[in-house]
């Protein structure tokens, strides 16, 4: 079933997506896993739809409108974030016994919301800037686009949100390694998805203005 769209709505649809991306990315940040012999933030999960969508709204809408939805993503996660914090230091009625389960996941530490904000401001404005100042050097090769603009935000984004949040953690030798994977995941994950992001690019470069 086609979806008809105009490119302003489909905008304010990729605003949604984005914003609610983040969000849940950030809920689930704390957390790590094991990926065979490598040690990622279960934030991977699904920052990479963030910067699949922060491709389509560069390549199609200019750095200017991408800048907006990255701008407004970040204050929709602060307004998440304002909201846990007054809901945690509400009193639960004793028969709630499930608080401190609500609270260990919702209540991220300082440090990680900071290294949060900071890998998602600095990582996504660059990655558009990238794919933007590309984009002006030669308009065919999209692909190299979507990737190199990946490679320097997810690579900044990983070394200021692990470096922020699990410095002195770990021994340094895995932080490194824990930095240069994440890095390589998301990159390769958008790789194989390209195909994907292009269809959704050129789709929206067909549609009506208004």
């Amino acid at each position: 079933m086609e979806l008809n769209l105009t490119k302003t709505e489909l905008y304010a649809l990729l605003t949604g997506v984005f914003t609610a991306s983040l969000i849940v990315s950030n809920i689930i940040a704390g957390k790590t896993f094991d990926f065979f012999s490598l040690t990622l933030p279960c934030g991977v999960i699904i920052f990479p739809v963030i910067y699949i969508v922060n491709d389509v709204l560069a390549e199609v809408y200019g750095y200017k409108k991408a800048r907006n939805v990255i701008l407004l993503g970040f204050l929709m996660n602060l307004v998440a974030v304002i909201c846990y914090t007054v809901t945690i230091m509400l009193p639960a009625p004793v028969f709630f016994e499930n608080s401190e389960a609500f609270n260990a996941v919702l209540g991220n530490t300082p440090r990680l919301l900071l290294a949060s904000f900071a890998a998602y401001l600095v990582g996504s404005l660059v990655n558009a800037k990238v794919m933007v100042i590309l984009k002006k050097w030669d308009d065919d090769k999209l692909f190299l686009r979507c990737i190199v603009s990946t490679l320097f935000g997810e690579g900044l984004d990983a070394i200021i949100f692990i470096t922020i949040g699990f410095l002195g953690t770990m021994p340094g030798e895995a932080l490194i390694v824990m930095i240069i994977a994440q890095a390589l995941f998301k990159t390769v994950y958008e790789i194989i998805v390209y195909p994907l992001t292009r269809f959704v690019i050129v789709k929206v470069k067909g549609l009506p203005e208004i």
